[in-house]
């Protein structure tokens, strides 16, 4: 399952890159050049026939109680963060895939999926890194919603593994649009969307 991807962190680069503007309402600042859960990164999404770049936290969080009492300022809950959508009908993901003001575009430089143990060279060798090689800024197939805390967050559609991506991490890659299907997953109908769920081309990929 991808939980680190690598993005730009300038915005312009993502506005010039899909003629977007620049969302008033991103409260949200990208300070590093990766994504991890719960942390804030860029979506393209369209409002009003209008792209629009925004910063959201990637992942749909769930709440689960600790497994301590919390202490002094401490919630009594923590959050899960549902970061992939693999199951596309299933109640979390289904509802925001049929609404195509929900879908977005999540651009990225490289993804990462973990090393088995036996891969690992060294203590940080924790990672296989997999880029596309075809696309300047390539993005993955996403969802976003308001959650319960009044907070924009955001996910993306997993799929069956590429030849490229299997023998390292056999379970899911994250779907990668061609470029020409951006227009596509953003306004195209729920079946359009559910065709889009399969693998890069691997030999448009590599691996490090």
């Amino acid at each position: 399952m991808c939980n680190l991807y690598n993005l730009r962190v300038e915005r312009w680069e993502y506005t010039d890159r899909f003629d977007a503007i620049d969302d008033p309402r991103n409260e949200l600042v990208v300070e590093k050049t990766y994504a991890a859960p719960g942390k804030p990164g860029y979506v393209v999404r369209e409002e009003d026939g209008v792209r629009v770049l925004s910063t959201m936290k990637w992942g749909f969080p769930t709440r689960k109680p600790r497994k301590r009492p919390a202490k002094a300022g401490e919630l009594p809950f923590l959050y899960d963060w549902w970061t992939n959508a693999r199951n596309l009908g299933n109640t979390m993901w289904k509802p925001w895939l049929l609404r195509s003001e929900h879908r977005c575009l999540v651009p990225f430089t490289r993804f990462s999926e973990p090393k088995a143990a036996a891969d690992r060279s060294g203590p940080g060798d924790t990672n296989w890194w997999f880029t596309v090689e075809d696309q300047d800024a390539p993005c993955f197939a996403g969802v976003w919603k308001t959650d319960q805390d009044h907070d924009r967050v955001y996910a993306f559609c997993t799929t069956e593994p590429n030849p490229l991506v299997a023998p390292k991490h056999p379970k899911a890659m994250p779907v990668i649009l061609m470029a020409e299907d951006h227009e596509r997953w953003l306004g195209g109908s729920i079946d359009d969307v559910l065709q889009l769920q399969s693998g890069y081309p691997s030999q448009l990929m590599s691996m490090e």
